[in-house]
């Protein structure tokens, strides 16, 4: 069964906007996938403990995604899935988060490195996936059958993990037909493979100049507070799920 924090979708994107959100600065998939795979930690290498943290050993919840989840153009702390741990910790939740973002990255790219990736335990996973084949106007059909690959091989590897998927949009340059079709794709696969399906991630960011940096693309520091929200609202109901069940 489908779950879903909201239906809001984001009504118009940026032609080119988007393109270059997760392809610019794009890098080895196994080389880039290593160097994000980042869970806060301080300086003796432990993760950090922080106010309202609970005595015992934290869940990991891990991110697999773009530029959009590794934070391209902020400071590391201030991507997304580090905002979404700090919400956590505030709630009383215990959780230490993994950023496997690569910039570039395919759903074809995800699908090669995650017996990698998935090396990292993992109690629940995020997957934001599949921007860069609407950019690059990949067949919708071709694009759901690799994200269904990811969802198959995460459930394989790591069967005790909560699944969240993330809806994306495709720009439309490719024509109302295409961008309808990638938008079902979305709820269609988390119906099938049985995950949780958030709202859009750039909802109320994507086209706001306001909420982007510079180049008109990625997030900046108030874009990430609102895509933080965004993510959260679906997140949290999983996160107290899956505590309530290490318990």
């Amino acid at each position: 069964m489908v779950r879903t924090a909201s239906g809001g979708l984001l009504r118009t994107m940026l032609v080119v906007g988007l393109g270059a959100a997760c392809s610019q600065g794009k890098t080895d998939a196994g080389t880039a996938a290593a160097a994000e795979i980042n869970p806060s930690r301080d300086s003796a290498g432990s993760t950090a403990s922080r106010p309202g943290r609970l005595a015992a050993e934290p869940g990991v919840l891990l991110f697999l995604g773009t530029s959009l989840t590794a934070g391209l153009g902020l400071e590391p702390d201030s991507a997304f899935p580090q905002q979404v741990e700090r919400r956590a910790a505030a709630a009383g939740l215990n959780w230490s988060v993994v950023n496997a973002g690569v910039s570039g990255e395919t759903s074809a790219g995800l699908l090669r490195r995650l017996d990698w990736v998935l090396r990292q335990p993992a109690r629940v996973i995020v997957v934001e996936t599949g921007a860069n084949d609407g950019l690059r106007g990949q067949p919708v059909d071709a694009t759901r059958a690799t994200i269904g690959q990811v969802l198959d091989r995460i459930r394989v590897e790591r069967p005790e993990a909560s699944v969240v998927l993330v809806q994306m949009e495709a720009p439309p340059n490719f024509g109302r037909d295409y961008t309808t079709a990638f938008r079902a794709m979305f709820p269609s696969l988390a119906r099938e493979k049985g995950v949780t399906l958030i709202p859009f991630l750039l909802e109320g960011v994507a086209g706001v100049a306001a909420m982007n940096q510079a180049d008109g693309i990625h997030p900046n520091s108030a874009g990430a507070r609102k895509v933080t929200e965004t993510v959260w609202r679906g997140l949290e109901p999983v996160l107290r799920s899956a505590e309530g069940q290490r318990r």
